[in-house]
């Protein structure tokens, strides 16, 4: 009875969609359930790669029918793999990419399924940007409900302080919108609450003016790491809100022009220093990073888009990652991070990542549910390689590093640079505070847990 309920439900499905659907044992079930992490092996009892709003209704409806949970993916980017979920519906949005720009109103709507890719290309042509994350590859959706930073968020806000409204199809298979004006309380919780209230269909964000950007690009012997981060510390702290970027600790990549040949596969120490604002100011504030000795350097004017991608990272390798937010790097917590980088797994895609806060986001109202906007900086251990038997060594890692900097840890975190590390973590990321009311909410638009892959919130 049960199996003719579900396949005739499936047949239904698979007639009403204007998308693809793909169940265990078709053509193409096993390309459709890869996501970036390669740790990542789920098998969802359905995928459902939706066209538009409709067929996302359909598809949660269908869910709802089989009494099934539901996962969402827009990029499929996220280290937990909260794309998939085994025995569950997902929601492949990825075909409802549109991004459309009102150059005059500053604003932005974009598909559910968009990346900063598609994000950041289409708000080029206008000299229009808004904070995006830090490889191009990210799916927005994901990106913005869970905070977003980048590196304009220290002039332009986190991606989530720059939210305008939010349309939802919720587990009962409603359409809603979320504004400021228009159900509040859904988006006040939107604002880092995630996926846990619904699937994003669109998302529309507030742009910003960005006519000009520019980097500097620079790579140093590992020898001159704790120099290098201190004077990006003095850069940073006593320079305009424009200026950001990060000091990351990386394997010398091969094919890439840029590397010198003696860094290939080696430990670098590596400075991005990002403006935004013309090449001339920023390399006035880079002057101290440029005195130091170091073996290849890029100073230039760059495309805000074009930087959007300069680090992406390559699908298909096995990733950990974790992070911690601080009360500040002095030169204690320098010695140690810079000490840390020499256990890295070496070569591979691993990197190791300061980088500052302040500015717009500290500015930003506080009330939302991002406990980590008061931290000053951030540390992000980012591991990927390739071999399964190197899990456990390159886990250990980012704990030891989390562990190495717990000292000047807030204990706040960005929940999108973790995994499934516990519940004391998502209150964490979430705020003690914040979890009744964002319990609340959930309880309103999704009381039997139906969106539970990701950093769940519990209905009351």
């Amino acid at each position: 009875m049960a199996l003719s309920k579900a396949g005739a439900a499936l047949a239904a499905l698979r007639e009403d969609l204007a998308g693809d659907v793909f169940a265990p044992g078709d053509a193409g079930y096993d390309g459709a359930r890869v996501v970036f992490n390669a740790m990542i092996d789920r098998r969802p009892a359905v995928i459902a790669q939706v066209e538009g709003e409709a067929d996302v209704v359909t598809a949660v409806r269908f869910a709802r029918e089989l009494d099934l949970p539901v996962a969402v993916r827009g990029g499929g980017h996220s280290v937990s793999g909260s794309a998939l979920g085994d025995g569950a519906v997902v929601v492949d949005l990825r075909r409802m990419h549109e991004v459309t720009v009102h150059p005059a109103a500053k604003a932005v709507r974009i598909g559910g399924g968009a990346t900063m890719s598609h994000l950041d290309r289409a708000c080029q042509p206008y000299g229009l940007a808004t904070t995006g994350g830090r490889a191009s590859t990210t799916g927005v959706g994901g990106f913005v409900l869970g905070g977003g930073t980048g590196w304009l968020d220290r002039c332009c806000g986190l991606a989530v302080d720059n939210l305008l409204g939010v349309d939802l199809v919720t587990a009962d298979g409603e359409t809603v919108t979320a504004t400021a004006e228009d159900r509040p309380e859904l988006f006040w919780a939107l604002h880092g609450g995630g996926g846990n209230f619904g699937v994003a269909t669109a998302i529309t964000l507030r742009l910003h003016d960005l006519p000009a950007m520019s980097i500097a690009f620079l790579l140093y012997l590992p020898e001159h790491g704790p120099e290098v981060v201190r004077t990006y510390r003095e850069v940073i702290e006593g320079g305009p809100v424009e200026a950001s970027g990060a000091v990351i600790y990386l394997s010398g990549p091969p094919d890439d022009e840029f590397v010198p040949p003696h860094l290939v596969g080696r430990l670098v120490c590596a400075m991005l220093l990002t403006y935004a604002g013309p090449q001339e100011r920023m390399r006035k504030l880079a002057q101290p990073l440029l005195a130091i000795p170091h073996e290849a350097e890029m100073v230039t004017g760059i495309e805000y888009a074009d930087l959007q991608c300069m680090l992406d990272d390559p699908p298909g390798l096995r990733n950990y990652w974790s992070a911690e937010y601080l009360t500040g790097i002095p030169d204690a917590f320098v010695d140690v991070f810079c000490a840390r980088a020499e256990s890295m797994p070496v070569p591979s895609g691993t990197q190791h990542l300061v980088w500052p806060q302040g500015g717009a986001i500290a500015e930003a109202p506080g009330d939302y549910p991002i406990p980590f906007r008061d931290s000053t900086w951030a540390v992000h251990p980012f591991a990927m390689w390739e071999d399964a038997a190197d899990d456990e060594r390159a886990r250990q890692w980012v704990k030891d590093v989390r562990a190495d900097v717990r000292p000047w840890s807030t204990g706040a975190v960005y929940l999108n640079f973790t995994g499934d590390e516990g519940r004391d973590r998502v209150v964490a990321g979430l705020g003690a505070d914040n979890m009744r009311r964002l319990g609340e909410v959930k309880r309103r638009y999704d009381p039997d847990n139906v969106f539970r892959f990701n950093h769940n919130i519990k209905p009351l």
